[in-house]
């Protein structure tokens, strides 16, 4: 219970959080799309923390025989396909929120939750309780309630054709990143090897590693590296600030990635694409609060929804767990009960 619960929080922190400093970012003047994409996953290094834990632990208990790296070869190039593709989808939602409010482009990702679900029973043919059919439901209506009402909410001085694009680009990521969950997911079940959370960091590095270097190649053909110094004398809160935000932002999305896979590994994707849904609206209210976005009766709505499906979705895993586990306990019970009446 742990694990899941570890993961489910560190998913939490960097879904909300995330945006929130991407969008802080742009609004006092940083422009660089290929920079804030970087930022998603180039905090791979914190890593190698975790991981120098866990082979301490290994080493004191088995010595020399205990193993340094876990990941197989057909683990290693699935996680560089998912490298490569979560690269691309940094970019892709990095646009958005350069030219969407926070508020308008966690509603759009909602939506990632339908693709998830989409690709989930197309590659992992996983089954679809009542309970987890109704969060879907909810959790996509919500969104499309609030997708009813999106172009009310561009920022000023935002062309038309910038903010429409930043829309379509904002929805092609979460096609993308619904497509890279269950793909995760896929990879565990089909690996030829025990997956351990230790397994899951490697490849966490492995995904992120190559994302951030998908991101570096387009920064460096955009001349990000150069522009670096120049945008943070302009930026509106500071040059030291500017700095922060790289580095904060560098470490609560990592924050992301980290629960997103982990809470796969613990639960599953659907789960992961229901607990990012769910934090969307709460996103939305961090943004009115500290953004002064406007919070609509759409909105309003939205939260309801999405928390009655979260809750909708765990009422029913509830039920399954203990429908399993009195499954178990039956079919314990039944041979010892053959047995004594044998004896007698």
């Amino acid at each position: 219970m742990a694990l899941p619960l570890l993961n489910a929080i560190f998913l939490a922190i960097g879904g909300c959080s995330g945006p929130m400093v991407m969008r802080l970012y742009f609004i006092n003047g940083g422009n660089r799309v290929w920079l804030s994409s970087w930022l998603e996953t180039a905090g791979w290094p914190i890593i190698f923390i975790p991981l120098l834990v866990t082979y301490l632990h290994r080493s004191r208990k088995d010595g020399s025989a205990a193993k340094l790296v876990f990941m197989r070869g057909p683990v290693f190039v699935a996680s560089t396909v998912i490298g490569i593709l979560t690269g691309l989808d940094d970019y892709l939602y990095a646009y958005g929120v350069a030219h969407l409010p926070v508020s308008t482009s966690a509603l759009v990702i909602a939506s990632q939750l339908a693709f998830t679900a989409l690709f989930v029973f197309i590659l992992v043919k996983q089954k679809f309780t009542p309970y987890s059919k109704n969060a879907v439901a909810l959790l996509t209506v919500g969104a499309g309630i609030l997708a009813l009402h999106a172009s009310s909410d561009r920022p000023k001085g935002e062309s038309s054709n910038a903010y429409y694009l930043g829309f379509f680009m904002t929805v092609a990521a979460a096609a993308l990143y619904g497509f890279v969950l269950p793909l995760v997911e896929l990879t565990y079940k089909k690996a030829r090897q025990a997956i351990t959370y230790t397994l899951v960091l490697e490849m966490q590095l492995v995904i992120c590693f190559f994302a951030t270097l998908v991101c570096t190649i387009g920064m460096a053909i955009n001349k990000d590296f150069k522009a670096i110094p120049r945008e943070a004398r302009a930026f509106g809160l500071g040059e030291t600030t500017y700095y922060v935000v790289l580095v904060c932002s560098g470490i609560v999305w990592q924050g992301f990635f980290l629960g997103a896979i982990g809470v796969v590994f613990a639960g599953s994707s659907l789960l992961s694409g229901i607990i990012i849904a769910v934090l969307l609206p709460m996103t939305e209210v961090l943004a009115v609060i500290f953004y002064k976005e406007k919070f609509t009766s759409e909105k309003g709505v939205c939260l309801v929804l999405s928390l009655w499906g979260f809750v909708s979705y765990f009422h029913g895993e509830l039920n399954h767990s203990k429908e399993k586990s009195d499954t178990r306990t039956l079919e314990t019970e039944t041979p010892q009960a053959i047995s004594v009446v044998t004896t007698s």
